[in-house]
């Protein structure tokens, strides 16, 4: 989506704040005892409070509100009995639709008591997305993003998910331009417009990078369960630093 108006623009902060709420207010709500099934009542509570639906249950049908993965589940993970214990790495990926504009974000989060590698895979993972984001520049390769992203995790020892990558978004979930890379494609000479509105979320991975699909259908992990960290801003080019619109107030 290229944002044309001030009323585009107005649309997309307004759900892309809401998304923002709702994963701050699930991420306040994990601790040891609760389930991903009541994390995702928070989720579907918040949404409905400010208007908004679920992006995964009117896109895809998903069986969740929102998506949680918790250890050796890397993303799509569905909301369910799951318990959550203590020093879990829990993913929550929250995607809305609201006036016909859609939002996007996540964020991994480590409970108590978090390893000291566990921390640094999520503080990398972090950092991977805030370099990228510097790189959506109006002109610029949309490689240069997937470049940033293999720099910082390859500096400290990582490895990113090549099968899971980034996307535009606004007019609708998974919009143009599609197959944003967390990997350096040479190949790959398209330009970043100004104004696109784009979900960018790196997958940083201890070892193994590549997610394969579990018998439930929706649910990806890597074949042997390597540790995976992700991030994820909406953001809106521009012809310099780029908007972060996923952010709450």
């Amino acid at each position: 989506m290229i944002i044309n108006s001030a009323a585009e623009l107005a649309g997309m902060v307004e759900i892309c704040r809401i998304v923002a709420v709702v994963l701050r207010e699930m991420g306040k709500s994990i601790k040891p005892g609760v389930t991903t099934k009541e994390l995702d009542e928070i989720g579907r509570v918040t949404l409905m409070a400010y208007g908004a639906y679920s992006a995964p249950i009117s896109c895809y049908n998903f069986p969740g509100h929102t998506c949680i993965s918790v250890n050796e589940e890397v993303a799509h993970g569905i909301p369910g009995p799951r318990i959550i214990k203590p020093g879990d790495r829990v993913n929550i990926d929250v995607s809305a639709v609201k006036n016909g504009f859609y939002g996007d974000t996540a964020a991994t989060f480590a409970v108590p008591p978090v390893k000291n590698s566990t921390q640094k895979l999520l503080d990398c993972a972090y950092r991977a997305l805030m370099k990228a984001i510097d790189a959506a520049v109006a002109g610029r390769l949309i490689s240069g993003l997937g470049l940033a992203v293999e720099k910082e995790a390859h500096k400290h020892g990582y490895v990113t998910i090549r099968n899971l990558c980034g996307h535009g978004v606004g007019a609708t979930l998974h919009d143009d331009p599609d197959n944003i890379n967390n990997y350096y494609e040479k190949r790959d000479r398209r330009i970043l417009q100004k104004n696109a509105a784009l979900a960018i979320e790196p997958f940083i991975s201890v070892k193994e990078q590549y997610v394969e699909e579990m018998p439930d259908g929706w649910t990806l992990k890597t074949p042997h369960n390597s540790e995976v960290a992700q991030f994820e801003h909406t953001v809106m080019v521009t012809e310099g630093k780029p908007m972060i619109l996923t952010l709450p107030v």
